[in-house]
């Protein structure tokens, strides 16, 4: 039995007619390339288009370097992102999700590289996600050193697509922030967030798409611009914030506030026997985070756990340096605040749930 066609040569299967269009990809890296070489160092070597991103690491700069490395993705912000067709902001958030835990412990961001996976290669869509990419690889002073772009007909919708990136830093050993440092004592500095960044967005989306039915392309009073417009705006990137504070001040450590909250991620960064406070009559969460636990009657600790309530990052450092951080951050236009203290575990009433250590303390004002 012939395995062969019986039409006319040229009509057989291909690649292109199975969904996968690789002269659109081709077309998609030199729509992208010249934002990818404006993110760039001295140390790369190369350029778009190699099997490998290469990247001269000086040795002789360190005595004892770590590596340190991320990975991280966007979530479910991206479906707003594919729902309004903007998508020049999302890989501003991408970045700033792997670069903002590489500097927690101190770690200079080297190096960045992304993933895209797209049901249909749309290269005007992928240079303008590669291009928020390359933007936020330039506010946090690291290379886009390369990536991968995917194609995967079938599996996803076309013009739908999810990205990741794993980023690469580096800190001496003997500067590495880290919880065994933090003191009975120490003082929160807060910095201020952008808006949600990108977490909580399937809670966002289900009370106010779904349950609040309200349209992405509708102005909303309390932000001054339209739904979908406030659920874009890009994640806070605070590497270089952080990277000067600790160059200026003794940060013991940082916290990034992503998925869980300020109670869960500040606990990742209190060695034993010590605890936190958070005194919450201190700032004022931004109106999206009221209108999402109004018009969804989400209760308080979910909301606490689920977005990061207008803190977006938070350094731990000596009550004696909490003049100068504060005039540090903003130097750097950077909203920043006193949120709290760090004590010995049991020396002051608990007021959060049994077992933890972080006690969320007092009301917002005006919330």
């Amino acid at each position: 039995m012939s395995l062969t066609s019986p039409n006319a040569e040229g009509s057989g299967a291909s690649y292109a007619a199975a969904g996968v269009d690789i002269e659109a990809g081709e077309r998609a890296v030199d729509a992208l390339r010249p934002f990818a070489e404006k993110a760039t160092r001295p140390e790369v070597m190369g350029g778009i288009g190699g099997f490998a991103g290469l990247f001269a690491l000086k040795l002789g700069k360190y005595k004892e370097p770590v590596l340190a490395a991320s990975t991280d993705g966007v979530g479910t912000k991206v479906a707003l992102a594919q729902a309004m067709d903007k998508h020049d902001t999302i890989g501003l958030d991408l970045v700033a999700m792997v670069v903002d835990d590489l500097v927690v412990c101190g770690a200079e961001p080297l190096f960045l590289q992304d993933y895209i996976a797209v049901g249909k290669v749309i290269p005007e869509q992928i240079a303008a996600v590669v291009e928020g990419i390359a933007e936020g690889c330039q506010a946090a002073g690291c290379a886009l050193l390369g990536g991968e772009t995917a194609e995967h007909p079938g599996l996803m919708e076309a013009g739908g697509y999810d990205l990741s990136a794993t980023g690469v830093g580096i800190v001496e050993a003997d500067a590495m922030l880290r919880p065994e440092l933090v003191r009975p004592g120490d003082v929160l500095i807060a910095m201020g967030s952008s808006g949600l960044h990108s977490n909580g967005y399937s809670l966002a989306r289900h009370v106010l798409l779904e349950i609040g039915r309200m349209p992405l392309e509708g102005h909303v009073e309390e932000f001054g611009h339209t739904l979908g417009e406030e659920l874009l705006v890009p994640t806070r990137i605070y590497a270089k914030d952080c990277l000067t504070l600790a160059a200026e001040t003794g940060v013991r450590t940082f916290s990034h506030i992503t998925g869980g909250g300020l109670a869960r991620n500040l606990e990742r960064v209190l060695p034993a026997g010590l605890e936190a406070v958070v005194e919450r009559g201190t700032w004022t969460p931004a109106p999206v985070f009221k209108l999402i636990q109004t018009r969804g009657r989400v209760e308080r600790v979910e909301m606490e756990k689920t977005f990061n309530m207008g803190v977006g990052m938070v350094a731990v450092l000596p009550a004696d340096d909490v003049d100068r951080a504060l005039a540090v951050l903003t130097a750097r236009h950077l909203p920043a605040w006193v949120l709290g203290e760090v004590r010995r575990a049991g020396d002051g009433p608990a007021t959060s749930g049994p077992g933890s250590r972080v006690h969320m303390k007092g009301e917002h004002p005006r919330f």
